[in-house]
């Protein structure tokens, strides 16, 4: 259970539709590129049409700004298969980079240990209506800023597991030394968490690039008393692209 999976789900019925050119894809897309299971012809570049219509809100406000800037999207829809799928690639992953051997007894804790950690940041692939994981709503999108089509340096991989991926990892080093490389980074997350925030997105706690509206994360996050997106599957006659 996440803190926001006791709040109700009222579905608006909104459809996802595909990002429009204007917003820049991160492309080939990450999970698609190491198997992920979304199905033939299936295009993750999709959210609900509201959340849509909030991102171009964003990158009106962030291009009101910095001219130069633009969103750059990771990723967006993301069926319960695929949750799954990476949630079991993440712990591998990190498994791997902790020299955890998730077969030998003797590492047992340490095995538990990972998978805590990895949850942290990945929400259960769980098939309950009442708790959809955000992404398999069309309301999350994870996302970062990127300058003449390639992508600025946030101080941390999307994706990435640890403290490093806090939204406000380098805001201590950012106030003692605004002119390092550190507050360069930290500037640069608080630009995205604002013009997303004034679009009406939350950010996720422990995600700088993870932001949503609509979903129950959402709901929590601005005390909303219900969600208006549940799990949302692509019409089988939109899903090839």
């Amino acid at each position: 259970m996440r803190p926001w999976s006791d709040r109700p789900i009222v579905e608006c019925h909104e459809p996802l539709e595909p990002l429009p050119p204007s917003l820049l894809r991160l492309t080939p897309h990450p999970y698609q590129a190491i198997g992920a299971p979304y199905g033939r012809g299936a295009d993750p570049f999709r959210l609900r049409s509201g959340v849509v219509a909030r991102l171009l809100e964003a990158q009106g406000q962030l291009q009101q700004r910095e001219p130069t800037l633009q969103l750059a999207i990771f990723d967006a829809w993301r069926p319960v298969a695929v949750q799954a799928f990476m949630v079991d690639h993440a712990i591998a992953e990190e498994c791997r980079r902790q020299g955890v051997d998730p077969s030998d007894a003797r590492q047992r804790d340490a095995f538990r240990g990972v998978i805590a950690e990895v949850g942290r940041f990945w929400a259960p692939p769980s098939d309950n209506p009442a708790t959809p994981p955000p992404h398999s709503t069309g309301a999350a999108v994870d996302l970062t800023l990127a300058e003449s089509g390639s992508v600025l340096d946030m101080g941390g991989a999307i994706d990435a597991i640890g403290a490093v991926s806090e939204p406000d990892h380098y805001s201590a080093a950012a106030r003692s030394q605004p002119q390092s490389q550190a507050g360069v980074w930290q500037r640069r997350r608080d630009l995205l968490k604002e013009v997303m925030a004034v679009a009406g997105f939350e950010q996720h706690p422990n995600e700088w690039w993870h932001f949503s509206h609509g979903d129950q994360l959402w709901a929590w996050r601005c005390g909303a008393p219900q969600a208006i997106y549940a799990g949302a599957l692509v019409p089988s006659s939109s899903a090839t692209v």
